[in-house]
């Protein structure tokens, strides 16, 4: 038996794919090569090239330059999020990044920017964020990002990749250097009712306790439903039924969604509306300009939510929304507003799309990136939602 074992374990040895071959690191010009294909792969597969000057991807000398430069995965990485970063879109980033990338909107974000003439208006603070608890206020006015004035930080992000800071690429930049690096605390100088102040803020990669995926409340005769930042979480399906199963009949459901900045999976939110129907309903129209643009012809498709067994409220719906409701979060909004329920507070995060990942060929680098369109079931853009105040 002892020959017999050591002549299969041989064989087994030598079969094809029997040991894990260690995959090989691309050489400089593979890496470059994947560099180089960025510019395509957005030109084909972002879904909203009409927002961008000239319906393509802002390739400035400075980018070309630093595309044709890559030689290893780190510039590689560093590239392609200049390249995102130049289409001026919150929902477009990298599937890695290094310990001192700037922080994502809105998942990471506790400040909402918006230029205001020669402003640059905080019009919403996130709630139990460190601004908050430093006290910054909507209506206050970021005036300086480290030592900088705030315009010349705008100006000087978008001077790195060789673009000027026009249109939304102003808020799009002033959101981002709030938010900050990482690795480090924010150096932000606030203009507020009683003067100005530069403050020291820990960035929200820092100290984030982990949650229950809901807090539900049941107080004023309403049953109150918040979501911890868990629309991704399949334990938020079995916590919402739980939620739901407690409810009185007739009772008033409220969702808050005001705390759902990194989005989720739709897996989740029909799970959440399958309780308000009946029957199949819509919720949501998608379309994929990526095909249209290949093939000439093309696709839209209405997604619905169905009812499950023995899953279904009889009561009224209403739903909370604010900036740090995000993506699946605001798909959530649009499909409860599709079948009734009322959709009330600020604009939300305004995410564009529903995103793909693109994986590139020669490192194997994800490119996150929208590539689907996504509208209310009576054609509004998602992006274009507005709640009731």
């Amino acid at each position: 038996m002892r020959p017999l074992l050591s002549l299969l374990l041989g064989l087994a040895c030598a079969l094809p794919g029997a040991a894990s071959a260690r995959p090989s690191e691309p050489d400089a010009a593979a890496y470059r090569q994947d560099a180089l294909s960025i510019e395509t792969l957005i030109n084909s597969q972002y879904a909203y090239l009409d927002r961008l000057p000239g319906g393509v991807m802002p390739m400035s000398p400075v980018l070309q330059a630093e595309a044709g430069a890559v030689a290893d995965r780190s510039a590689l990485l560093r590239y392609a999020e200049h390249a995102l970063a130049a289409l001026a879109d919150h929902h477009a980033i990298t599937g890695a990044s290094f310990a001192d990338s700037w922080g994502l909107v809105p998942s990471y974000s506790d400040l909402w920017i918006e230029p205001e003439g020669n402003l640059w208006r905080i019009t919403a603070v996130r709630e139990g964020s460190p601004a908050a608890g430093a006290g910054i206020q909507p209506g206050d006015t970021l005036t300086a990002v480290g030592d900088l004035p705030t315009g010349e930080a705008v100006a000087t992000f978008w001077f790195g990749l060789g673009l000027s800071a026009e249109g939304e690429r102003a808020g799009y930049a002033a959101r981002v250097l709030a938010t900050g690096r990482r690795d480090r605390p924010r150096d932000l100088t606030i203009r507020g009712r009683d003067g100005e102040r530069r403050l020291s803020l820990p960035n929200l990669y820092v100290d984030r306790a982990a949650r229950p995926p809901l807090t539900v409340s049941d107080t004023g005769g309403d049953l109150t439903i918040r979501f911890n930042d868990s629309l991704g979480d399949s334990a938020a399906i079995a916590a919402f039924d739980a939620a739901m199963a407690s409810a009185r009949p007739g009772q008033r459901v409220v969702l808050d969604l005001t705390d759902t900045a990194s989005g989720g999976n739709t897996r989740v939110a029909r799970a959440i509306m399958s309780w308000f129907v009946d029957a199949p309903t819509a919720y949501q129209i998608h379309t994929l300009p990526a095909e249209e643009r290949e093939t000439g012809v093309a696709r839209q498709w209405i997604e619905q939510v169905l009812p499950r067994s023995g899953k279904r409220h009889r009561g009224s719906a209403a739903v909370r929304v604010g900036r740090w409701t995000g993506s699946m979060g605001e798909g959530l909004a649009i499909g409860m507003d599709a079948i009734g329920a009322e959709v009330t507070g600020g604009p939300m995060a305004g995410l564009l799309g529903a995103v793909y990942d693109h994986r590139l060929a020669n490192s194997g680098l994800v490119i996150k990136l929208p590539t689907e369109r996504l509208y209310a079931v009576d054609g509004t853009p998602r992006e274009a939602f507005r709640p009731r105040p």
